[in-house]
């Protein structure tokens, strides 16, 4: 099976390692796009899990959404990487302060790191608030975890610890 990507609310069989992209949506840049050009372009046989929905015409409930995640995180965590891009916000809300999910779940995911050891990358964009704290604990507690400054290398990370 060649390279795929897959989002909610899709469920379709694989055989390959998979990488889920985790990092903001709304609000940010579409990265998720540019992350997957990159691994088409350079990891032919790869599972890209995206949260970001591809198919805007299937409607999925909040529960449907969380629980795609949730399964495809773990896949992640099992047989590949958790990717995590925290990009610069483009698009300020009032309404909602910018990657709250993104902030628990990478919280959530630096606990699993430490727990069980799982493939982990951190990708920090440029003017990301509060950069320097993740920086800093994931320094301090994880060490074995890639930061990287651009999503070209976050993404090489990834890919390069698929072979590890």
């Amino acid at each position: 099976m060649p390279f795929q990507v897959i989002s909610p609310p899709e469920h379709p069989e694989h055989a390959h390692p998979v990488i889920f992209l985790a990092g903001p949506i709304q609000g940010a840049p579409d990265w998720h796009a540019e992350a997957i050009a990159w691994f088409q372009k350079h990891t032919p046989e790869v599972t890209i899990a995206t949260p970001k929905r591809i198919n805007l015409d299937r409607k999925v409930t909040y529960a449907e959404q969380v629980d795609w995640e949730t399964q495809y995180l773990n896949q992640a965590a099992q047989t590949g990487v958790v990717l995590f891009w925290l990009a610069k916000e483009q698009n300020h809300s009032c309404a909602r302060p910018y990657a709250q999910t993104t902030r628990f779940e990478l919280g959530e995911w630096k606990a699993k790191h430490e727990q069980s050891g799982c493939k982990m990358v951190l990708g920090i964009d440029e003017g990301f608030s509060n950069s320097r704290y993740f920086h800093r604990r994931f320094g301090q507690d994880c060490p074995r975890v890639p930061i990287c400054n651009t999503l070209e290398e976050t993404c090489a990370k990834a890919n390069a610890l698929l072979d590890e």
